[in-house]
């Protein structure tokens, strides 16, 4: 045999090779999500998001660019990444979650809530966030537990996709009527495709940390259900009575 036909052979079976690991991972990453997951994807038109909602017409149009800071203070376009101020009897925390945001939070929370200082410290962070990376969120929420604060929204504020777990994890959780809270669906390492048991075990793990960390903040991991069937371009409000009912909401103690 020739070696110019052995290379064509040898290419023609590692192109075959190449297409069984293609069909197989397709059908193991379309197989899997059908147990568990929906693929992104755009649905039935979602109305606006700063239109009124009520039981049952809970998903809204998202994109966290467009989502204005409402919130006390200047109005504008939301900071890029996490911004902590403290203000008078409290903490604000306003942005989306960028990486590196958990580490850089933490450290000023961190210097300001040393023992000389932390008497002093207010012990409510309030929230006014259109959400980011969930890795951050979490490490950062395991921070500000820890701390021992208080998490709480004004009447004008957003907590939306990564954000609710910022505030399951205070010690008490509070937000005015008003305040607007949603889940979607969220991307764990990479979106791709291929190889595509490598996403779906990304996705697994990431809903599996997520799950525990609701857990370990007292809050319904069923909260996520809502989550894995809203597209990432959607968000899902969620009323009142869900809040309390999955307990991202604690109970008011003058109630």
């Amino acid at each position: 045999m020739s070696a110019s036909k052995e290379g064509r052979n040898i290419g023609r079976i590692m192109a075959g090779v190449l297409l069984f690991q293609l069909v197989l991972g397709l059908l193991l990453f379309f197989g899997d999500l059908g147990r568990g997951f929906s693929l992104p994807s755009r649905g039935p038109a979602a109305p606006g998001f700063d239109l009124p909602v009520s039981p049952g017409d809970q998903t809204r149009k998202y994109d966290p660019a467009e989502m204005p800071v409402t919130g006390p203070g200047p109005s504008g376009p939301m900071p890029d990444r996490l911004v902590l101020e403290e203000l008078t009897g409290a903490w604000r925390l306003t942005g989306r979650i960028a990486e590196g945001d958990a580490e850089r939070i933490a450290a000023q929370l961190t210097e300001r809530l040393q023992p000389e200082t932390a008497a002093q410290a207010p012990d409510t962070l309030f929230l006014n966030s259109p959400g980011g990376a969930v890795a951050e969120a979490l490490q950062l929420g395991r921070v500000i537990r820890d701390a021992g604060l208080s998490t709480d929204m004004g009447a004008r504020d957003i907590c939306l996709s990564a954000c609710p777990y910022l505030l399951a994890s205070g010690v008490t959780r509070s937000a005015d009527t008003g305040a607007r809270i949603g889940v979607h669906q969220h991307y764990f390492g990479e979106n791709t495709l291929l190889p595509a048991f490598t996403a779906v075990k990304d996705i697994q793990r990431g809903q599996g940390q997520v799950m525990r960390y609701l857990q370990d903040m007292g809050v319904d991991p069923m909260l996520m259900s809502h989550g894995l069937l809203t597209p990432p371009d959607q968000i899902y409000l969620l009323s009142r009575d869900e809040l309390e009912t999955y307990a991202l909401l604690t109970p008011d103690e003058d109630g």
